[in-house]
């Protein structure tokens, strides 16, 4: 098999028998797929067969107009460039999994008084980190059960270190108070150990810890110690009955099971850590054969998932999969990626046979509560593609602008594509250089830095533009297409004259009447969910940009509070809300504030 620009004969003759990737490109140069091979040779030939050939191979080799080769030591190291290049260039024929920057893990800083916090980012040597865990919620759970057991602080350091006084979470029983000396270095590094031994899954150990620290106190005769040991073991207890599996084979793994249905396709990621079962996560590929998972195999569905999830993240000692997979080259490079063995096993047994059934179980939910939400979001595109006579209508972005009295303003674009939003696509602008509370200028400035680099060829262009306003925002979005350039269909949301939710009316350019869709309209429903969130979101921008104007313009409106001073106060009380809740005697033992200038500033911010 050939294209009519490409003939495979030449090339393929000079390809080595060695490990490597091999990039398909259109007569564009865009690369359509990247693959990794033990063999080059044998594996690139394998697409020019004239038989046993997909559906989905045969389209790409039908637009492949050259191949690109380069060569590695190992397949390890195939593996690792492969994915490299999928995550930079995306192709359109390789399966693609939603990249998340960062899981969140439960952190035991490395202070002398150690502190609890849920956390996301780069690690540190100097701190102990447990997880990852699947969710920001998940997290913060295991944060509050552990505080509520073993009372370890959660303030941040510029609170700690400039406290007198125990704070309200000592008062309800979830801090031992080590800021104010209530609770000594020895006894509150014993809450730390037990705390790091629960969350590595050695229930046992803690509670026997605590069973002896509680017997050791009561044969001193430090009858409050013993007391405290003795609620915190009932509170383990509870704890375990409520939230813990007790496992005798406590270990650390993620199960990952792929469901099917209706030409979709759902990877479901369950973590075990020490034997509990932190939660689970669902993930949807894209780039499925023509958008459907019909001639998929689920092995290349879940091989795609492993490497793109894993790399350069912390990955266990073991991953059970629902699946066969040749697993020798990502083992290699796992286990030099996390310094020891990393297994992959297809399939399970006793316990684990029941951990990933339940993942399997939880890939089909998702699926079917996804295949429901785009059923529903695919009868509203349709029919705002009939109203607004754009059959091809997929991508559409949408303007609003927030501001308080024209202070802080920012705009936002949210993107909704392939029946769903687009997070990572979403932009914020904080409008400059404009007079306060001009709404036009303010949207005439987001659309131009917006759809500028459109002009010159950068960024993906929309089917359609929601503009949040009246006739006169959507006269500047027509001015501002029609300065760049631009042909892209415009299409104006005004809420009508009694502001109600379904009263709302479309402006068109160049049409004298707006476009009235009834109430119950799903091409209605579907504007309005669009146009909501592009609310919240330059509602939620515009807060914090204001937040933080506020919180800067506070004290600096304060004669004699300058910079280094401003500083000082903040550092001590821990922000602009402890600088307001300090009394004048506090405020006056910050370094460089007088009594009197204590005064001032109390009665300024009173």
């Amino acid at each position: 098999m050939k294209t009519d620009d490409f003939d495979p004969k030449p090339f393929l003759a000079s390809l080595p028998l060695l490990p490597g990737v091999y990039r398909m490109l259109d007569k564009d140069g865009q690369v359509l797929y990247v693959g990794k091979a033990a063999q080059l040779k044998k594996r690139v030939a394998s697409y020019f067969r004239k038989t046993n050939i997909s559906p989905r191979i045969r389209l790409m080799v039908s637009h492949t107009a050259s191949v690109e080769v380069t060569v590695t030591r190992t397949e390890a190291e195939a593996l690792l460039l492969e994915n490299n290049l999928i995550k930079t260039l995306k192709p359109r024929y390789n399966i693609l999994f939603r990249d998340d920057k960062s899981y969140p893990y439960i952190v035991l800083t490395g202070h002398r008084f150690p502190r609890l916090t849920y956390y996301r980012g780069a690690t540190e040597k100097r701190h102990q980190y447990f997880g990852p865990y699947p969710n920001a919620s998940a997290a913060k759970e295991s944060v509050q059960l552990l505080q509520k057991i073993f009372r370890i602080r959660t303030c941040e350091d510029s609170v700690f270190n400039n406290r007198a006084r125990p704070c309200l979470l000592h008062q309800i029983h979830r801090c031992t108070a080590p800021c104010a000396g209530l609770i000594s270095e020895e006894g509150y590094a014993g809450d730390i150990r037990n705390a790091a031994l629960l969350l590595r899954g050695k229930h046992s150990e803690a509670e026997g810890a605590l069973q002896q620290a509680m017997r050791d106190a009561a044969e001193q005769q430090h009858y409050e110690r013993a007391a405290a040991l003795r609620d915190q073991l009932a509170a383990l207890h509870t704890v375990q009955q409520k939230q813990f599996v007790e496992n005798a084979r406590a270990a650390d793994a993620d199960i990952v099971a792929v469901a099917e249905l209706d030409g979709m396709m759902c990877v479901n990621l369950a973590m075990v850590r020490g034997g509990r079962h932190l939660g689970d996560k669902s993930f949807f590929p894209q780039n499925l054969y023509g958008g459907n998972a019909e001639g998929q195999a689920r092995s290349e569905v879940l091989e795609a998932f492993l490497a793109q999830h894993y790399l350069n993240r912390s990955v266990p000692p073991l991953i059970i999969t629902s699946e066969e997979i040749a697993a020798g080259a990502l083992e290699e490079l796992f286990g030099a990626q996390s310094g020891g063995r990393v297994r992959i096993l297809g399939g399970a047994s006793g316990e684990r046979r029941e951990w990933l059934e339940m993942a399997a179980q939880n890939a089909s939910l998702a699926l079917r509560r996804e295949a429901e939400k785009k059923l529903g979001q695919r009868a509203r595109l349709d029919a705002l593609r009939e109203a607004l006579d754009l059959p091809e209508l997929a991508r559409i972005e949408c303007f609003d602008i927030s501001h308080t009295l024209g202070e802080a303003t920012v705009a936002s674009c949210v993107v909704y594509d392939n029946l769903a939003t687009r997070n990572s696509e979403y932009r914020r602008y904080n409008i400059a250089g404009v007079t306060a509370g001009d709404d036009y200028a303010a949207m005439r400035q987001a659309l131009a830095r917006r759809y500028q680099k459109l002009r010159e060829g950068e960024g993906k262009r929309p089917d359609l533009i929601l503009v949040d306003g009246g006739a006169g925002q959507l006269g500047v979005a027509v001015e501002v297409m029609a300065e760049l350039g631009l042909d892209i269909p415009l299409l104006g949301v005004a809420k009508g004259a009694e502001r109600k939710p379904g009263m709302e009316q479309l402006l068109l350019p160049h049409r004298e009447k707006p476009l009235q869709l009834p109430p119950d309209s799903p091409a209605l429903h579907f504007v309005q969910q669009v146009r909501d969130e592009a609310h919240r979101f330059a509602i939620s921008g515009h807060r914090a940009r204001r937040g933080k104007a506020r919180t800067a313009s506070a004290l600096e409106e304060i004669g004699g509070v300058g910079e280094k001073r401003r500083r000082s106060l903040l550092a001590r009380f821990g922000g602009l809300q402890g600088v307001c809740q300090a009394s004048v005697d506090e405020l006056a033992q910050v370094e460089g504030v007088s009594r009197a200038l204590a005064e001032k500033i109390y009665q300024q911010l009173h």
